[in-house]
């Protein structure tokens, strides 16, 4: 793929303004660490302290669709993503984080997305919240995504240990599926250290996401997607919500020119205001404000590691 500068000046700046303006506190931490003059990692870490519930877990709206104070398993991924940037994801902070999950976690090492102990919180109505006294169940949705940045790090733990064969298990049995699974599986497969395993299952992944028409091939052409039940009109994921970097085992599910349609229509995103938009429900004002942020960071992200990317 010819090198293409998405992620210009102007852009940036933009973006810029719009996280000093909009962005939680944790946010603009980490784009003054990923984006400014020099990294500031004890900045992110300080902005990350305010979400720690004392038990292990994460809570207080880290993760803004999830509101209140108990810590869900949902809201980890955001958790370990900041501290895997500021090169601070070791097993002093791993550890008591894994210690909690194997607290929460169903026999088989999965983890829900959330626990009983939301149900007194606000919650978007596509979020079903387990009955107290449930046995929990684990997703591969929620373990994939905690899984991955913990086996990136080496981390060991029992829990660990169990939740990658859950998540081995269930990628290779997975059929039926959607984006958001999908993407948790691929963020698996791109960390496990069976890279053999992990090439073969991801192809067969790439295969199931294209027979199901789960990604949006041609921004101009949306009706040859398939939007799964619940989604938001125009809910859609384009090649680089799959292969987010150059690096990811999903790269090789698209062509050239599919990839760059869906990074020209990322860069045409941007909103006036320098964010970008979020495109799942709505269903608080002030939670879209929150969320828009860090769907900003990761656009940019996005934008950054393919203009990085060598010619082909």
């Amino acid at each position: 793929m010819t090198r293409t500068t998405r992620l210009t000046d102007t852009r940036l700046d933009a973006a810029a303004r719009f996280l000093w303006t909009s962005g939680r506190v944790l946010e603009q931490r980490r784009f003054a660490h990923l984006f400014g003059p020099r990294p500031d990692p004890v900045g992110v870490l300080a902005a990350l302290g305010a979400h720690c519930a004392p038990d292990g877990g994460f809570a207080y709206g880290l993760e803004p669709d999830v509101r209140g104070p108990a810590p869900q398993p949902i809201a980890v991924p955001a958790a370990l993503l900041a501290l895997e940037e500021a090169g601070a994801l070791d097993a002093a902070r791993a550890l008591p984080v894994c210690t909690w999950l194997a607290e929460v976690a169903a026999p088989d090492g999965g983890v829900p997305v959330v626990l009983p102990s939301l149900r007194p919180y606000p919650r978007p109505p596509f979020i079903p919240v387990p009955e107290e006294g449930a046995e929990p169940v684990g997703e591969l949705l929620s373990t994939g995504q905690i899984v991955a940045p913990l086996l990136r790090q080496g981390i060991e733990h029992p829990w660990l240990t169990a939740a990658t064969a859950f998540c081995r298990a269930a990628v290779e049995n997975l059929g039926e599926t959607h984006p958001y699974e999908a993407g948790a599986a691929l963020r698996f497969l791109d960390a496990v250290p069976d890279t053999a395993w992990a090439r073969k299952a991801a192809a067969r992944l790439g295969e199931l996401v294209r027979e199901q028409r789960i990604v949006l091939l041609d921004p101009d052409r949306p009706e040859e997607a398939q939007l799964s039940p619940g989604y938001a009109p125009g809910e859609y994921h384009l090649p680089h919500d799959y292969a987010r970097a150059p690096g990811s085992l999903a790269r090789g599910w698209f062509t050239d020119r599919e990839l760059a349609r869906g990074l020209d229509h990322l860069a045409a995103a941007q909103q006036p205001d320098g964010g970008w938009p979020i495109h799942w429900a709505r269903w608080s004002p002030f939670t879209e404000s929150e969320a828009r942020p860090g769907v900003t960071l990761q656009a940019l992200l996005v934008l950054r590691a393919y203009d990085a990317a060598p010619e082909s």
